[in-house]
């Protein structure tokens, strides 16, 4: 894809963010002091199993390298990263962290008086369901993303809220809660995921199907060094553009910016039925399993409540 080896010159912190590192480090650290130091105070609390800490450091290195290394920085450049981007993070990160995550701990978390009745109304499913997907289509419309990428904190708080509903959306399907609360059947989950897949369709289909690049921010040259500069400290920004030549984001690919666009719309569907239908062979395997122990309990029931019965018969023989 052209000279996307060419980002070094924006220099060690544009391309590793030392400073996101040091939070991404501080918070893994904290929670592992949560989650076995600080555990026995929660009600629940078991030790950690070494299939969540695997887990856990896997979707903390993939958050580090989406958020704050090259990916980052690349997705700022080229269109057809960003929507690597948002498909690797909130259609698989996420969701694993359900996995990485103990279940007590995640029940301790939503149980705050603060964040258990936002939390309750925000998982029924079909509000779940809208949420994220609203504001993952409001976030991809042209002139809404280029107003973002253009402002620090605005981008920053929109991707907070972004990562929030995304886990919040996945709770009906992943969750393992021990909460007294309804959970879907497997086919709900089932039909569940098939729902987020169609809610995002537009999106892709839009940013695919267009006839003309949409986004001036990986376009417009003056556009573009103003969303570079939420990456790229502004005096090595403005070196760097004075002493290269670089005009846009163009320098750094071959594709044309619609070759790029639409390719970043195919890369997100694809990842999507990809990760989806993964996620679809595991919520349905699950579903058959519990089913044929619940038709396990089931018989095993019948069979000691039929012993009881033959018992207390023969006492009148």
């Amino acid at each position: 894809m052209g000279r996307l080896s060419s980002i070094s010159i924006f220099g060690f912190m544009a391309n590793w963010s030392p400073y996101y590192l040091l939070i991404v480090v501080f918070l893994t650290v904290l929670y592992f002091m949560a989650v076995t130091k600080w555990r026995h105070g929660i009600a629940g609390n078991r030790l950690l199993k070494a299939s969540e800490t695997v887990l856990l450091l896997i979707a903390v290195v993939l958050i580090y390298l989406l958020k704050g290394g090259p990916i980052d920085l690349l997705s700022h450049i080229v269109f057809s990263f960003h929507m690597l981007q948002m498909a690797m993070l909130y259609l698989l990160v996420i969701p694993m962290l359900y996995f990485a995550v103990p279940a007590y701990f995640v029940d301790y978390i939503i149980s705050r008086p603060v964040i258990k009745p936002v939390f309750q109304l925000m998982t029924r499913p079909v509000v779940a369901l809208v949420v994220f997907n609203g504001l993952f289509s409001i976030y991809h419309l042209p002139v809404v993303l280029d107003f973002l990428k253009t402002n620090a904190a605005l981008h920053a708080v929109y991707t907070i809220l972004l990562s929030v509903t995304a886990f919040v959306m996945w709770f009906p399907v992943f969750n393992r809660s021990q909460l007294q609360r309804s959970q879907l059947s497997g086919l709900q989950k089932m039909l569940f995921i098939f729902m987020i897949g169609v809610l995002l369709t537009p999106s892709c289909g839009l940013i695919i199907f267009a006839q003309q690049p949409m986004y001036k921010t990986y376009t417009d040259p003056k556009a573009w060094m103003n969303a570079m500069s939420l990456c790229v400290p502004s005096g090595t920004l403005d070196n760097i553009l004075a002493s290269s030549g670089i005009s846009g984001p163009q320098y750094f690919t071959n594709m044309s910016s619609l070759e790029d666009q639409q390719t970043g719309g195919v890369i997100m569907k694809v990842l999507q039925e990809l990760f989806f239908a993964v996620m679809l062979f595991y919520v349905f395997f699950s579903w058959k399993y519990s089913e044929g122990k619940d038709e396990e309990h089931t018989t095993m029931r019948s069979l000691e409540r039929r012993r009881q019965e033959q018992a207390y018969f023969n006492q009148f023989r």
